[in-house]
């Protein structure tokens, strides 16, 4: 029985190709190098497997233009067996070395960012799982490619063989694109909404119905407790209470204001947008002294310490006004779904906007937004421009922008001349300003209200993913790397997106300053952007120790 399998095991190694598996060595031994956050051993296999299949077909591709340019050559048995004798070698020292190295640069990255050592024995377990996945990969791309092959000599009989083998090519990719398209993507999607649905009308734990009439879901609000969605719940229901803010301030503070409405409250995201501002005007909202209109993520959360940080910095003298527009995750919602955030966000704060413009400029609060993640990107999607932002509101903090978003993209790419792309400076800080840390927002120049503040990590995947990291080295690269960043962090052409995308995965599971974490720094921000009265440096330090350590 061990002979019959070593044997096949023997006729599956003569399939391979000495320099698809050189170049897949190569792309094992890059996938092993830092990336931006540290990975959990199996999502390390997933990224090794990946990057050793795309090295081999690249190989494979390589060898297979030197033939059809004419260049073959025939290689004596001797020498092609030493050629597999140092790939055997290269592969039996380069493998466990940077197996160990990788294991050694991981448990770097976790106490760069403050996290526990991780067990170093289940690192054994990225070589078993980059294996199978680039096995699975290959043998996919080898079925494709003997399909093409059967339906080109199918094809052969009634046009040219050019011909027959490009339309094969062709009808083999609309296949592919179909399958992953329908019967996956849409699949997928279809059960991973309804599941989203069905865990939408649960209730987090130790959330309870809110009695006070500030705010949405109480028994005074037009809007049903039932109908918030899960995080609209816990939103309303969260947040610091005016005897609270008082504690931590020194100074009397209103019960702030919390308004929502939920996905199932309209057909439309302009009618749930409508709910919203009816629950404004009931609660008297425009009579505060800010407002702040806030796209959430995916399924309707909103950052808890950025909302606590805005109420407790302007004495609870606040109305926050929110709404939900999915029942997926934010992660499905980022890959799957990019247009719905982007309506909502335009459709809530145009609702709340023109209510805001019909009050005399005297009677009406001071206007805000913010959003964090695909709350950024969909807040951002309601101006046209950074100037736009700075004309209609009297200040903004937007958290963690994923790269794609506009007008962040624009803005950033903007930039003064030799500043950075993950800390841009744009027109001297008059208006607009990037920070990792509170402190980065302290620019020589004198800053002008109103005030907006991109709060972006170094270290955060959701900001600098991009498919652009599949072929070219982006800015934030070239640059001398953040503080929260491996300084042997190095772009390496497609290893590197596959890297950035699997750090996504955990992005936030991270202490707050790391990745995708945003955390009690609200507070200094949010001062920053408002600089509230008679505001004293002592009273900044015990809103974060709060924000730090709930009751």
């Amino acid at each position: 029985m061990d002979a019959v399998r070593q044997s096949r095991m023997v006729a599956v190694g003569q399939t391979l190709h000495p320099v698809g598996l050189l170049v897949a060595l190569l792309f094992f031994v890059w996938s092993m190098t830092p990336s931006l956050l540290p990975r959990p051993w199996y999502l390390q296999g997933v990224a090794t497997g990946i990057s050793v299949a795309i090295g081999y077909g690249i190989g494979c591709g390589v060898a297979a233009v030197v033939r059809w340019c004419g260049i073959r050559s025939v290689v004596p048995s001797r020498v092609r067996t030493i050629g597999w004798g140092v790939v055997a070698a290269l592969g039996a020292v380069l493998v466990p070395l940077f197996l160990v190295l990788g294991s050694r640069w991981q448990q770097n990255l976790r106490e760069l960012v403050g996290l526990p050592p991780a067990e170093c024995s289940f690192y054994i377990g990225v070589l078993l799982i980059a294996v199978t996945v680039a096995a699975a990969l290959l043998a996919a791309t080898r079925a494709v490619r003997w399909a093409v092959r059967r339906l080109t000599a199918i094809i052969n009989g009634v046009v040219p063989t050019p011909m027959a083998r490009l339309i094969a090519v062709g009808v083999a990719g609309l296949v592919i694109v179909l399958a992953l398209d329908g019967a996956l993507h849409r699949g997928l999607l279809g059960v991973a909404e309804r599941s989203a649905e069905a865990a939408d009308h649960s209730t987090a734990q130790g959330v309870h119905r809110p009695q006070a009439g500030q705010r949405s879901g109480s028994p005074a609000s037009r809007e049903d407790w039932d109908s918030l969605g899960r995080e609209g719940r816990t939103f309303v229901a969260g947040g610091p209470t005016a005897t609270q803010i008082s504690a931590v301030t020194g100074s009397p503070a209103l019960t702030p204001i919390r308004v929502y409405a939920g996905r199932e409250s309209a057909d439309t995201v302009e009618g749930v947008a409508d709910r919203v501002v009816s629950e404004l005007n009931r609660t008297q909202a425009f009579e505060r002294s800010v407002l702040a209109v806030v796209t959430t993520t995916g399924r309707g959360w909103v950052n808890p310490n950025v909302a606590a940080a805005f109420e407790y910095v302007n004495a609870g003298d606040t109305a926050i006004a929110s709404m939900q527009y999915s029942f997926l995750p934010s992660a499905l919602s980022f890959i799957a779904d990019r247009d719905t955030p982007k309506a909502a966000g335009r459709a809530l704060f145009d609702a709340v906007y023109r209510a805001w413009a019909d009050r005399e400029p005297d009677r009406r609060p001071k206007l805000v937004v913010f959003g964090e993640s695909l709350g950024s990107f969909g807040g951002q999607a309601a101006f046209a421009s950074g100037a736009d932002i700075v004309s209609r509101t009297d200040g903004a903090l937007f958290v963690g922008t994923p790269n794609f978003a506009q007008p962040w993209a624009e803005i950033t790419a903007d930039r003064d001349p030799r500043s950075w792309e993950r800390l841009p400076i744009v027109e001297e800080g008059r208006h607009i300003r990037f920070a990792s840390r509170p402190e980065d927002v302290k620019l020589a120049r004198q800053w002008e209200f109103p005030r907006v503040v991109y709060w972006q990590h170094a270290s955060d995947p959701i900001t600098w993913w991009s498919f652009d990291l599949l072929l070219r080295r982006p800015d934030w690269l070239r640059e001398p790397l953040g503080p929260d960043v491996d300084s042997r962090l190095r772009w390496l052409p497609i290893v590197t997106f596959w890297q950035v995308t699997l750090d996504m995965i955990f992005s936030a599971e991270v202490p707050y300053g790391y990745g995708h974490a945003f955390g009690p720094d609200a507070a200094q921000l949010w001062v920053d952007i408002l600089d509230p009265p008679e505001w004293d440096s002592a009273k900044t330090v015990r809103i974060h120790d709060a924000l730090s350590h709930p009751s």
